[in-house]
């Protein structure tokens, strides 16, 4: 690994839908009045760095604890072909899932990982409801859907495959991730310094030359294991790192709307957020996915059937109260 030197009643759907299947490689108190429209792009949300060079593949096998399998790194980088390090804790996988289709459709467990538990770079698709999945891949075609910040190769990947799957490819994908279990990978920290981050081209990680670096405004999410994450497996976890105080306020926000600043999750997620219906889980995302989300709401990015009243529970969020909100529901039970 080389790193880098430089470094409305359905209140808070957080639009954890399908989002692009990047391929990374190691890179105030509630009812805030800061005014959004003066928040500009969180950069460390939309993390793209493709000056930080990747060392060329190779074909040694590489062994990770808890599994039989061994993938070399060559494999890692095939978009084309899921690894599938503990084939016991999955249903089989359709091959659209497994292996994609050339040239155009990449293998969704390649870049989700085969138990759709996603990174901090796309999102997890564990547990989405099929007729939520089916939209997203639709708006994703139509245009509804779109992405701010910078044009990261994942992303043109992304929508480069949906473009191309057919209905069948879908509903196989839908059905599939939808009768996975989410799992709790990430744990939320709240905290001043953070251990000096390295990007890669996707994600954050920790600098092999070790040393802090002060959190400031802002989440960063990163693996415990870099090379576990990296070799796709899907129990990787992470440790999202968030500036103190986030969680009592993300807290205050995600359950009384904060005094009309927003609505309380709860209407439309349930009331542990662990979705109801077609309204998918919020409760365990990656904090840096739900930022993500957010922004783009409030920002216009969305068209879709639910943006509208997704649009106006976000409208008055500062980022700050976005990164509170990410932080706590993120650190809850998936």
């Amino acid at each position: 690994m080389i790193f880098s030197k430089r470094i409305s009643l359905c209140a808070l759907l957080l639009a954890i839908a399908i989002a692009a299947g990047d391929h990374g490689f190691a890179q105030g108190g509630v009812g805030s009045s800061t005014a959004p429209a003066s928040d500009g792009l969180p950069a460390w949300a939309f993390l793209w760095d493709p000056t930080v060079q990747v060392p060329p593949p190779t074909d040694t096998p590489n062994a990770l604890p808890g599994s039989n399998a061994t993938f070399s790194w060559k494999q890692a980088r095939d978009l084309f072909a899921a690894l599938d390090w503990h084939p016991d804790d999955h249903p089989a996988m359709p091959d659209i899932v497994a292996n994609g289709r050339k040239p155009e459709v990449r293998a969704c467990g390649a870049c989700h990982r085969v138990e759709g538990t996603g990174g901090p770079e796309n999102a997890s698709l564990a547990g989405l409801p099929v007729a939520y999945f089916v939209q997203q891949i639709a708006d994703f075609k139509s245009g509804a859907r779109m992405m701010s910040g910078p044009q990261r190769l994942g992303t043109q990947v992304m929508l480069a495959s949906v473009k191309s799957m057919t209905d069948a490819d879908i509903r196989a994908a839908a059905e599939y991730f939808t009768a996975l279990k989410r799992k709790p990978l990430i744990k939320v920290v709240e905290t001043d310094t953070i251990p000096k981050t390295g990007p890669s081209r996707m994600f954050y990680v920790k600098s092999p030359d070790g040393g802090s670096e002060p959190l400031g405004q802002r989440i960063v999410e990163m693996p415990d294991n870099v090379n576990q994450f990296e070799l796709r497996d899907s129990r990787a976890t992470f440790t999202a790192y968030a500036p103190v105080g986030s969680l009592a306020k993300g807290e205050a926000l995600a359950k009384t709307g904060g005094s009309g600043l927003t609505a309380a999750c709860s209407l439309c997620h349930g009331p542990d957020l662990k979705g109801v219906d077609n309204v998918p889980a919020i409760a365990g995302r990656s904090p840096t996915y739900i930022i993500r989300q957010l922004y783009e709401f409030q920002h216009g990015s969305r068209s879709g059937a639910a943006s509208a009243p997704m649009k106006q529970t976000v409208e008055k969020l500062s980022q700050d109260d976005m990164i509170a909100l990410a932080a706590y529901v993120s650190s809850l039970e998936p």
